[in-house]
């Protein structure tokens, strides 16, 4: 973990107008790919709420390909830093902040084709008589249902080369990141394959840690479309798609128990509705259920839920 860092030169309003046009993008493509348009949600928390700003949800339910799907922006400030933003650096605590963010997460219908995450974020601690601190955050990662090596692969390679021109370290160093946080520590269970994730970057200073995340923002769609592309029309089965709803039951508990970005906006009195939108329309939950020996649900847990170096 690398400190925040102090940048009399950083735009907060670059960093702004590219997260819009990244959602924005985002949305276009995958609303063309399912045939369904997101609907948009802007938000403005009023005055005197405890925290300031606002944002814009785009939101797909019910879509040809997509069960749900949202693309949440948000632009909001603080009095204070919550606890899941200063558990690590302490001496932060108390400070005034701005995050903000590009977050999303796609559940298909079709259990062959994998839910995917990702998010960029920019955090700003501010004190009086003091300069600003910031840091970047982010990453992607993908959760398949039916393992596939050709996906894992290609997911993996995008998300290395995103990183690449700022450093050959920076892969191996944030894909192990990655597959230590997305882990169910009470099941002992990773969620998904991992990807990348990274937090508290700063230390190339603010124009190199900014095109940094932009490259990751970027490759986000080479990463998962041609995924999808090629899983769209693989035929499934209702037992399929059961075993679809009891894996998204980890999802579920990995992003209410775990997930420092939820923490975050639920402490800091965030929107509800877009802090949850990830979640998906349908999981369930089985008691002490195991696949059988030899099935593709148990290929997944011994080849895909398990860290491996996919590239």
């Amino acid at each position: 973990m690398t400190e925040s860092s102090h940048d009399a030169n950083y735009d907060i309003n670059a960093v702004r107008t590219y997260l819009t046009g990244l959602q924005a993008q985002i949305a276009e493509t995958l609303g063309a790919f399912d045939g369904t348009a997101f609907a948009t949600d802007v938000w403005q928390r009023g005055p005197g709420e405890r925290l300031r700003g606002g944002g814009c949800t785009r939101i797909l339910e019910g879509g040809g390909f997509f069960e749900r799907g949202g693309i949440g922006f948000s632009d909001v400030a603080g009095d204070a830093l919550p606890p899941s933003a200063s558990a690590s650096r302490p001496q932060l605590a108390g400070r005034g902040f701005e995050a903000l963010g590009v977050s999303l997460v796609m559940h298909p219908v079709n259990p062959h084709c994998p839910t995917v995450h990702m998010n960029v974020r920019l955090l700003i601690a501010t004190k009086e008589g003091e300069a600003p601190l910031f840091w970047f955050g982010g990453g992607m990662d993908l959760t398949p249902y039916y393992g596939y090596e050709d996906d894992a692969r290609h997911f993996h390679r995008v998300c290395r080369d995103a990183l690449d021109p700022f450093g050959a370290e920076l892969y191996p160093r944030f894909k192990m990141w990655c597959d230590e946080y997305f882990h169910l520590k009470h099941r002992n269970e990773q969620r998904g394959i991992g990807g990348i994730f990274f937090d508290d970057f700063s230390e190339p200073g603010f124009e190199r840690s900014f095109a940094m995340m932009k490259s990751v923002g970027d490759g986000f769609l080479k990463a998962y479309l041609p995924i999808i592309e090629r899983r769209r029309d693989t035929p499934y089965t209702q037992a399929e798609r059961d075993f679809q709803g009891y894996r998204r039951g980890r999802y579920v508990e990995f992003n209410l128990v775990f997930d420092r970005g939820t923490h975050f906006g639920l402490q800091s009195g965030g929107r509800t509705e877009s802090i949850l939108m990830s979640m998906p329309p349908v999981a369930n939950w089985r008691y002490n259920w195991n696949p059988a020996p030899g099935t593709p649900e148990a290929r997944l847990y011994t080849d895909f839920l398990v860290p491996r170096d996919w590239v």
